[in-house]
């Protein structure tokens, strides 16, 4: 069989698989992973950087994908404050956990995958330019909506994240069990 009818298909069972194993984590109690947090929050802020840059240097140098971005930002933030507020949080003697608003994930994760199956499937159709057609390799980051819903995602997570490390902030000693007199 052709790699080529094979390649999309296989990109496209990897990224299904990771947003199902992304999906699943997000529902239920959750232990405070700080390291992870960080890291996730440093990613999504380098992969800002990425994108922006290449939309930046692209041949049209068209400014209204950074509004886009700009307001997917926002909107994502406001989206994860609202999800701060109706996140439960829990410190045990077990350590620090959270139970994440079940639909406000998910109509951030629904809006990015939804966003991403639309711009695969004009890319693999032909009626967006790839980088063999002369999009360069930030073609996929032209359209305002593809930024927009990165936006969201990006500022949902980061706020998001922040939020919790900084609401499950605890000492040591606030956690440890007390003295029996």
């Amino acid at each position: 069989m052709d790699a080529r009818l094979i390649t999309p298909y296989l990109i496209a069972a990897l990224i299904a698989w990771r947003l199902y194993a992304r999906t699943r984590r997000s529902f239920g109690r959750q232990r405070v992973a700080e390291g992870r947090m960080w890291v996730r929050i440093g990613i999504l802020a380098a992969l800002t950087v990425v994108v922006v840059t290449l939309a930046i240097t692209g041949p049209a140098h068209d400014l209204t994908v950074l509004e886009g971005l700009t307001a997917g930002i926002a909107c994502g933030a406001a989206l994860g404050y609202l999800g701060l507020r109706h996140t439960k949080f829990e410190v045990t003697s077990e350590g620090r956990f959270y139970t994440p608003h079940t639909y406000i994930g998910l109509i951030v994760t629904a809006l990015f995958v939804g966003r991403l199956l639309y711009r695969y499937l004009s890319v693999y159709d032909g009626t967006v330019p790839t980088a063999t057609q002369g999009g360069g390799a930030g073609a996929a980051f032209h359209g305002p909506l593809t930024l927009a819903a990165f936006g969201v995602v990006v500022g949902y997570y980061v706020l998001y994240y922040l939020g919790v490390l900084q609401r499950t902030r605890v000492t040591p000693s606030a956690i440890a069990p007390t003295p029996q007199a």
